[in-house]
């Protein structure tokens, strides 16, 4: 789920020719491994309804006592990711834990352990929709309407989900102009809903960013966040962790700056840059190449999170 503008290093031969291979499916990759991170938008479910086989996958995989996390750039916390998940016919049983980016921003803000977080006050102006409202729950926040009173903006999402970053234009000036600090709890850049692409939070605080504002983010690529999610899953050996994800940008990225493994799902958020549909492949060479603009090359290619 989840890329901006591909990186425009040039992209060397060598890395073309050590394409990662080709698997169908996890069950081939389940014996190396005693752990599992899996994405959730674009890799267990399209916002909609889970991905075919995904179900069956998962069950498998905790039929043969592998461990399971959850880890999601959704700007919300765990529970309330957990509910969603729910609704959509995924039960919590399927996973050992969820962890979202989301949360890691709600543990920074009410356990305030470094400088910067420090620095930013107790009084958010949100940049989201309401749905988010549990990352003000709890942790000392108080969320402000008026953004003259604000010590500082979360930003979770688009205020609507019909809006682009333009729309956002004079409320990012607004808030440049009074040199607020920015908490991103999505570096999403975009997510497919169905077939419908958003914007994400990640992708205004970009733009905040372009306008020179201070911002920080929490979610993949960060490895702080593996770093949390590995005390979850419980599997100490990072060599027998698999990551899968859809996008190169942070699932990919991340996994590599946490140094475990990874399988990349190119059908996910890239698919229209390859124009193939979920559980289809590009030629290995054109996900090679892909892969290296973002400086993030996997380490299997899989259609989708299937057995």
């Amino acid at each position: 789920m989840k890329h901006g503008p591909p990186m425009t290093a040039p992209v060397s031969p060598d890395i073309i020719s050590a394409a990662p291979p080709a698997v169908t499916g996890i069950g081939g990759l389940a014996d190396r491994y005693d752990g599992f991170i899996v994405d959730l938008w674009g890799c267990v479910h399209d916002g909609l309804k889970p991905f075919p086989g995904v179900i069956d996958a998962l069950m498998r995989l905790k039929a043969r006592g592998k461990r399971v996390l959850a880890l999601s750039n959704a700007p919300r916390r765990a529970e309330a990711v957990v509910a969603g998940l729910a609704e959509l016919g995924l039960a919590a049983e399927l996973f050992d834990a969820v962890l979202s980016s989301g949360e890691a921003a709600w543990q920074a803000f009410a356990r305030r352990e470094d400088p910067w977080h420090a620095s930013l006050g107790r009084h958010s102006f949100h940049i989201g929709t309401p749905r988010n409202a549990s990352m003000f729950e709890g942790n000392g926040l108080v969320r402000v309407a008026d953004l003259g009173t604000a010590t500082f903006v979360l930003v979770t999402g688009p205020q609507d989900d019909s809006l682009d970053i333009a729309a956002h234009e004079d409320l990012l000036q607004a808030v440049r102009a009074r040199g607020l600090k920015m908490v991103c709890a999505n570096p999403d850049l975009e997510v497919l809903r169905g077939p419908a692409r958003l914007i994400c939070a990640g992708a205004l605080a970009q733009r905040y960013a372009v306008l020179g504002g201070d911002v920080r983010h929490h979610g993949k690529p960060d490895p702080a966040i593996y770093d949390t999610g590995l005390g979850l899953l419980g599997v100490a050996d990072r060599s027998r962790v698999l990551a899968i994800g859809d996008g190169l940008r942070t699932d990919i990225a991340g996994a590599a700056a946490a140094r475990i493994d990874s399988a990349w799902i190119p059908g996910g958020i890239h698919g229209v840059e390859f124009g193939i549909e979920m559980g289809a492949l590009p030629p290995l060479d054109a996900a090679a190449r892909l892969a290296a603009r973002f400086g993030a090359l996997p380490t299997y290619l899989i259609p989708e999170l299937r057995w």
